[in-house]
């Protein structure tokens, strides 16, 4: 693979900082959240936030189509100079997100009855994890809304105003967590308290931008059922919600199999994956950013530069790499301590720290060739992807059960691997290879 042009990497970088930087502070807000029930002497209160946050993972990431596909048929109307299909696009989002959030919300008794049945924990932690449930589910309709309003920025590449949405978000909702649980001692219910409250803040700031950026918005509304746009959309969108429930699946069974193991081990894991959400949203910076690109190029036509965003993604993802696996090297332990104060689960995480320190060099291939896959709209094959790769991860943690927690770290490095692997097959169809 020959270098990118340094123009096209400066580009890369000058879309990916801002993105980088919001990214950061959703693992900060989930080291907080961690830190603060840690700090309260109970593993299963941790183990309740980690099986509380899975659950929301399988109802809110489902619908990460709101952003995900909004940002391609964004920078793909973009890069095709359609600006009444852009505006109309987010409208179809936005008020999509609205909907789904409200059945949600009106389906909550049952869905926690449904989710508490399946996941597996002690009596302790499903009942500390219910509560965190039914508080932090009033947020759905505008956690889902606000998905639509990021599509909107990153597909634009209006990737500073991405971050300060991101930064009202996760610094309300870390301020709220220190009051409610620190000042007021509401434990469980006071983190998915400072969360809705956070979601609402965010979502009305993230209208406010896109009234100002796109003030006759609403003069589309009569696009949003176009019936030709309509079965685009619902075919991206399908094929982008299996792909992420799939994905969503492979890290509930690692989460479900560690609360299978005891307290101990499960809180140690969801300590430990905080460093992977870390490193993840880090190297995730570049995939937007390239999923950006890609899919201005695509709407463009424009080969030469989606060769160039791709080249320049690799060779920066790399180098953070490179930098996210010698922080945790040398210190690892010392956040572990900052984040636990239970002996037990202290030593545990550090047996297991050689896994999160491998994690970045072993992860990083997946997730950007998802950027790039989602930016060029190659949604079905993301699908089939994704489902042969939980197919060899779960045959991994098969044959991996006799080593233990450390053969459950294995598989989902494998995960990793698998996922790289399957979407590198397909990227011929976008990029030919003797052109990368």
């Amino acid at each position: 693979m020959s270098p990118a042009p340094a123009r096209e990497r400066r580009h890369l970088f000058g879309v990916a900082w801002p993105i980088i930087l919001s990214n950061l502070s959703a693992p900060l807000l989930g080291f907080v959240d961690t830190g603060v029930i840690g700090n309260l002497g109970d593993a299963a209160l941790i183990g309740a936030i980690a099986l509380g946050a899975l659950i929301f993972s399988f109802l809110y990431w489902g619908f990460s189509f709101l952003r995900m596909g909004t940002t391609a048929l964004v920078a793909q109307a973009s890069g095709a100079g359609d600006d009444g299909e852009l505006q109309a696009t987010v409208l179809r989002a936005f008020l999509l997100g609205l909907v789904i959030g409200a059945v949600i919300l009106l389906c909550r008794e049952p869905l926690a009855g449904l989710a508490f049945g399946i996941a597996e924990g002690s009596a302790a932690v499903e009942s500390a994890g219910r509560e965190y449930f039914l508080v932090r589910i009033w947020g759905a309709p505008f956690f889902l809304a606000h998905l639509a309003i990021l599509g909107l920025l990153l597909g634009t590449q209006a990737t500073r105003a991405v971050l300060g949405l991101q930064l009202l978000l996760n610094g309300t909702n870390i301020l709220l967590d220190l009051v409610f649980v620190v000042g007021f001692g509401w434990d469980v219910a006071g983190v998915a308290a400072a969360t809705v409250i956070a979601e609402v803040i965010a979502v009305i700031a993230g209208v406010v931008i896109t009234l100002k950026r796109f003030p006759t918005i609403t003069n589309h509304l009569a696009r949003v059922l176009e019936p030709a746009a309509l079965r685009r959309t619902f075919a991206m969108n399908a094929d982008i919600m299996v792909r992420t429930l799939t994905l969503t699946f492979g890290f509930a069974w690692f989460t479900n199999q560690g609360a299978r193991a005891g307290d101990v081990v499960l809180a140690s894991n969801a300590i430990l994956l905080q460093f992977v959400s870390f490193s993840a949203f880090f190297i995730d910076g570049f995939a937007l950013a390239a999923e950006a690109m890609v899919g201005h190029a695509t709407g463009a036509t424009n080969q030469t530069r989606l060769r160039a965003a791709v080249r320049a993604a690799v060779e920066l993802s790399v180098a953070a790499a490179v930098v996210l696996g010698a922080l945790f090297w040398l210190l690892g332990d010392t956040v572990i301590a900052i984040l636990t104060n239970v002996p037990e689960v202290a030593a545990a995480c550090a047996a297991y720290l050689p896994w999160v320190i491998a994690a970045p060099f072993i992860s990083l291939w997946s997730y950007l060739l998802d950027g790039v896959f989602i930016g060029a709209g190659r949604t079905r094959e993301m699908r089939n992807a994704m489902l042969g790769s939980l197919a060899i991860y779960l045959c991994a943690w098969w044959v991996l059960q006799p080593f233990g927690n450390h053969g459950l770290w294995l598989a989902l490095m494998v995960f990793f691997i698998a996922r790289a692997g399957t979407l590198a097959l397909y990227l011929p169809r976008i990029v030919r290879p003797n052109q990368i």
